[in-house]
C-alpha cells in the first residue's frame, strides 16, 4: 500500500528560498559592479599616458621586486598589495599645514590640504582629489561593492571613497596615511 506523503515543493522550503535570494543578490551585485567598472576612468592614449583636463600623466610601471627595493614593508603592503594600515596610526592625522599630499610611491600630487577634514575614522580623509590624479575601481573584498581608488601614475593603492563626506562634494576619500607624503607650501616654493 502506498502512503500519501506531502511533497515538499522547493518554493516552500526555507533553505531553497535563502539560496535563491542569495544567488539573485550575488548576480545583481556582480552585474552592477561590472557596469560601473570604467566609470570615472580617464582616457588612455596609445603611448601609456593618461589624458586629463589638466594635461598628460605618463603611466609608471615597475616590477614587484623594483617596488620592494624602493618602499618599506608597510608601504609595499598597502600600495602594491592593497592592504590597509591600522586606524589612528598615521602621523598625517595631525598634519594641519598648507600644502599638498602626494603619492608615497611616485610623488604625484593627489590632494590639496584645503580638502582635508577630520572624519573621526582614524585615517586621513579628503573631500576632493586633484582632478585626473586618481583612478577608481570596484572592490568586492568585503562582499558588498566599495569604490577603491589608486594613484593614476603608478597604480599605488590609496584607499576607498564613500558618499558620507562634507559638502561641497559629499565624498570622503579615506586614505591610508602610509600611501601619502606631505609637501608643505614652503617646500613647494623652495623647489
Amino acid at each position: 500500500m502506498i502512503q500519501n506523503r506531502a511533497l515538499v515543493q522547493p518554493s516552500n522550503c526555507f533553505a531553497y528560498d535563502s539560496i535563491y535570494w542569495l544567488n539573485k543578490i550575488f548576480w545583481t551585485c556582480l552585474v552592477i559592479g561590472a557596469l560601473t567598472v570604467g566609470i570615472a576612468h580617464p582616457v588612455y592614449a596609445q603611448n601609456n599616458e593618461i589624458q586629463t583636463d589638466f594635461g598628460t600623466i605618463e603611466k609608471m610601471t615597475k616590477s614587484d621586486e623594483e617596488w620592494k627595493k624602493e618602499l618599506g614593508e608597510k608601504e609595499f603592503n598597502v600600495l602594491r598589495e592593497e592592504g590597509t594600515e591600522r586606524p589612528f596610526t598615521s602621523e598625517l592625522l595631525e598634519e594641519h599645514r598648507e600644502g599638498t599630499y602626494v603619492c608615497a610611491a611616485c610623488g604625484l600630487p593627489l590632494f590639496k590640504s584645503s580638502t582635508k577634514f577630520n572624519s573621526g575614522t582614524g585615517w586621513p580623509s579628503f573631500f576632493e582629489t586633484i582632478e585626473g590624479h586618481v583612478e577608481t575601481k570596484t572592490d568586492y573584498k568585503l562582499v558588498l561593492p566599495r569604490t577603491e581608488y589608486h594613484c593614476a601614475r603608478c597604480g599605488g593603492h590609496q584607499g576607498h571613497v564613500f558618499e558620507d563626506g562634507p559638502q561641497p562634494t559629499g565624498l570622503r576619500y579615506c586614505n591610508n596615511g602610509v600611501s601619502l607624503k606631505f609637501k608643505s607650501s614652503d617646500e613647494d616654493a623652495a623647489e
